[in-house]
């Protein structure tokens, strides 16, 4: 797609769903709903591949959902968003361009066009997210104490000859910054409403009906937090961190039976499927996802804590295709070793490779379907919008 039409895409919306008008003014309290994480909570799909939505029956009915009649993403008229991120505050009504960048969508598009559907009534969205975060560092609640070096570090820390009192006091000043940002984030949201919902009514106020969280990638491939990460229990130091967040948040925002969501680390699919390459990352996946779930098992948090299993929504074909894509990319690499070869040369050799390697309609969900790496989800909106709709239905399930 050119990007003139990305552009159009991005920046040329119509309304979504009803008019704002009578029947869609604010009932009762006007549902607020968190979304917070990393990167994928950030979002990392780009526009450009919402057409491979559409290639698939199953889900062809989200891509409907996400666009208006004339085929352009939906401006939603009653669900608004704030979003936090690194590159600053960006508020207004949902649509595209509330993921990492404004060409790129998260899962807040479809939660908050299905938890709306599901409300039938205006909703808030409060979005804060922010690539490459911890949960054993940066978004550690106060609960969870001070971050505790373990042997290892202190002997790695000793090893490099490091400044150990230094990295201490760095620690301490890292440590909850962005469980703080977060909380200042939605408490100054909450105390001026009317600055991002323009018809919010005071008088009627406002409930927070639900928190998601989708964070996960720099623990689980932190080996030196987690030192013990390839075996069972490797991960429980994670587990019990996202027990004190709930509980802090919780406290924090006064509202002690907040429903929550953990969105569980999916890259790359069920572990049970994974193929020959994959099968050396199979025991710790598989070990931070239960890590990531186990606290939805903990007593106190029964009935108003669930887990969506974003492996779920993994698309495998892509995942055929991108390994069947990477072995035409060794044989050009093999081929360039053994005799130089243009540019040009390269991306002929590479195109008679692909129409040998597949079909044109194979060829045509590679090039549409992925626009990002593996950790985010392939930045796959047909993912990204499964995922998000999967967050509402949950939640959806939470408060009944």
């Amino acid at each position: 797609m050119r990007k003139s039409l990305i552009r159009i895409l991005v920046f040329t919306v119509v309304a979504c769903g009803l008019l704002a008008n009578d029947s869609f003014a604010q009932q009762g309290p006007l549902k607020v709903f968190v979304l917070c994480g990393q990167s994928n909570m950030q979002g990392h799909a780009h526009v450009r591949t919402l057409p491979h939505i559409g290639m698939d029956e199953e889900t062809a009915p989200l891509l409907k959902a996400m666009l208006a009649d004339n085929g352009e993403p939906a401006l939603c008229e009653n669900v608004w968003i704030s979003y936090l991120s690194s590159s600053g505050i960006k508020t207004g009504r949902l649509t595209t361009g509330f993921g990492a960048d404004e060409e790129k969508i998260g899962p807040e598009l479809t939660f908050g066009i299905y938890m709306q559907q599901m409300l039938d009534e205006p909703i808030l969205i409060i979005k804060t997210a922010w690539g490459g975060k911890s949960l054993h560092t940066d978004f550690r609640s106060p609960s969870a104490g001070p971050y505790q070096f373990n042997q290892g570090e202190l002997e790695n820390i000793k090893k490099q000859d490091k400044d150990l009192a230094q990295i201490k006091a760095d620690k301490e000043q890292a440590t909850g910054h962005f469980y703080r940002l977060t909380l200042e984030h939605v408490q100054s949201v909450l105390s001026d409403i009317d600055s991002v919902y323009p018809d919010y009514d005071s008088a009627k106020g406002y409930e927070l009906a639900g928190f998601v969280w989708f964070q996960g990638w720099n623990d689980m491939v932190a080996n030196g937090v987690y030192p013990n990460r390839s075996e069972p229990g490797g991960y429980d130091q994670y587990s019990q961190a996202l027990g004190h967040f709930i509980r802090d948040i919780r406290k924090d925002l006064d509202a002690p039976e907040l429903p929550f969501v953990i969105g569980v680390m999916g890259v790359g699919g069920p572990t049970d499927k994974y193929g020959q390459d994959q099968q050396r990352y199979k025991a710790v996946h598989q070990n931070f996802r239960d890590a990531m779930a186990a606290p939805a098992e903990l007593e106190e948090f029964q009935g108003n804590v669930g887990t969506v299993l974003t492996e779920e929504s993994w698309d495998l074909q892509l995942t055929d295709l991108r390994h069947r894509d990477g072995m035409i990319n060794q044989t050009i690499k093999q081929r360039k070793q053994e005799s130089e070869m243009t540019r040009q040369q390269e991306n002929q050799l590479r195109t008679e490779l692909r129409g040998k390697e597949f079909s044109q309609l194979e060829l045509k969900t590679l090039e549409s379907g992925v626009s990002n790496a593996e950790y985010h989800y392939l930045g796959s909106s047909k993912i990204m919008a499964q995922i998000g709709r999967a967050f509402a239905e949950k939640l959806d399930e939470l408060s009944k």
